[in-house]
């Protein structure tokens, strides 16, 4: 009997997912648990695999469309079996290709049109399709998937040409894959670490090219990237942020030298003691969420439609994390309860979820503050953006070198941490939350005093 494989449910806030790439073709025999097809919502990918043995059948819905959760997106079975019954409302006419058809039936009614067949469209030139976890995986590798012909559908790059790659040599160091990409070479046999390609490895493909007259520029066509996805609700959530708040940022800047003292023990002596590894960005979410129960106004979040401002107690962070498919925004539930180890467990393993594009979508959801760092990537000030329906983010910046008065009247050098607060100024003002960026200082000034 033809088994029906339904859109899973990933979480209770997702309402459709997106079909990235179908794995399998209609034709060909899957076993139980083979990978389907690659499927994403508007916050991470996963695999849907089948859940029983047979033949592909039928696939209702093609690649980039969206399809509602518990419904039917394929049927596995046997030729000859019917997978029509087990078609979604308005899907029921759209035949797939088969490798290997079913015999025909009797001819349907005069008054039903003939129903179409579908066909796969060609990749556009020049266009690179490249899946969740390939890209994923080529980051992590240093191989850049522009270099590599896909096997999947329509020429897309799977994580299965990444591994080939890797084992091939193809892993380039950044460099190497600039050079290459803007000049047409081909990797050579690696040098660098693990037989990484390093830009001195690099070798004409086939005859030497021509140099070009000075001044003269090789026009190159762009690289053309869909704006869909994950980056296109980014960008819709950013725009819907900034119309329906009014953003004010404050910045300001704490005496980081508590910090760098805490973190330089635990490098030292964290292992034998059993810590985890504890960053800076950690500390700071530590102080924060410690602060926030001072000031409910700030953990909060604007109901705009029901006109009203909801104050917690409790803190639910959202700490921003960069992943290859964009910025993602974890929830810690309950940071103000955590210790410090706790807490720095409970970051990294959703981060870590996070970025391997399995983080379920409701660990995504509820936060009421949100903490987001450039501080590594040498960023001394910048306007966070609010997480909507939040009422305020925090921005970690860089440490730097600031001359500051000493208790003898002399200069001191003293590394000092930038912090950029946003605010929604229709339901916080401005003296409260220069208040609470203060106490939010003090704390990194006093980490110690604050862990007692």
């Amino acid at each position: 009997m033809a088994t029906p494989v339904q859109m899973p449910k990933q979480g209770n806030s997702v309402e459709e997912c997106l079909i990235v790439e179908w794995s399998a073709k209609v034709g060909q025999a899957v076993s139980e648990g083979d990978l389907l097809c690659t499927i994403e919502t508007d916050k991470a990918s996963f695999e849907v695999t089948a859940p029983a043995s047979g033949k592909l059948l039928r696939t209702f819905f093609d690649e980039g469309e969206l399809a509602p959760v518990l419904i039917n997106i394929a049927v596995i079975g046997e030729d000859g079996e019917d997978a029509d019954q087990f078609a979604p409302e308005g899907k029921g006419g759209a035949v797939a290709a088969s490798a290997d058809p079913a015999p025909e039936k009797a001819s349907a009614p005069a008054a039903v049109e003939a129903a179409p067949v579908r066909v796969d469209a060609p990749a556009k030139i020049g266009e690179l399709r490249v899946s969740p976890r390939a890209r994923s995986a080529a980051a992590e590798k240093g191989i850049d998937p522009a270099m590599l012909q896909g096997s999947g559908p329509h020429g897309r790059v799977t994580s299965s040409d990444i591994a080939a790659a890797a084992s091939s040599g193809m892993a380039m160091t950044p460099a190497a894959a600039a050079i290459a990409a803007a000049s047409g070479m081909v990797a050579g046999a690696g040098t660098g670490l693990g037989g990484r390609v390093r830009a001195s490895d690099l070798v004409e493909a086939g005859s030497v090219a021509s140099v070009a007259p000075v001044g003269m520029v090789e026009a190159i066509a762009p690289k053309e990237v869909k704006y869909t996805g994950i980056r296109k609700l980014i960008g819709e959530r950013m725009m819907q942020s900034l119309e329906n708040h009014a953003q004010l940022t404050l910045n300001s800047s704490a005496d980081a030298s508590a910090l760098l003292s805490f973190r330089k023990k635990v490098k030292a002596s964290g292992e034998s003691l059993g810590l985890p590894n504890i960053t800076l960005n950690d500390m700071v979410c530590m102080v924060v969420a410690k602060t926030l129960p001072r000031f409910p106004e700030l953990n909060a979040i604007f109901d705009a439609a029901g006109e009203r401002v909801l104050q917690y107690s409790q803190v639910r962070l959202a700490v921003a994390v960069d992943t290859p498919r964009g910025l993602m925004v974890p929830v810690v539930n309950n940071a103000h309860a955590m210790t410090l180890s706790q807490l720095a467990l409970s970051i990294a393993d959703l981060a870590g979820q996070c970025k391997g594009g399995s983080i379920d979508p409701d660990l995504l959801q509820g936060g009421t503050f949100t903490i987001t760092n450039l501080g590594s990537l040498g960023v001394e000030s910048f306007t966070p953006v609010i997480n909507t329906p939040q009422v305020a983010i925090l921005g970690i910046c860089s440490i730097e070198q600031k001359a500051v008065p000493a208790a003898d009247g002399a200069v001191k050098w003293q590394p000092t941490m930038g912090l950029s607060l946003t605010i929604d100024h229709k339901v916080v003002d401005g003296a409260p939350a220069a208040r609470f960026l203060r106490a939010v200082a003090d704390g990194i000034a006093n980490f110690d005093l604050l862990l007692a």
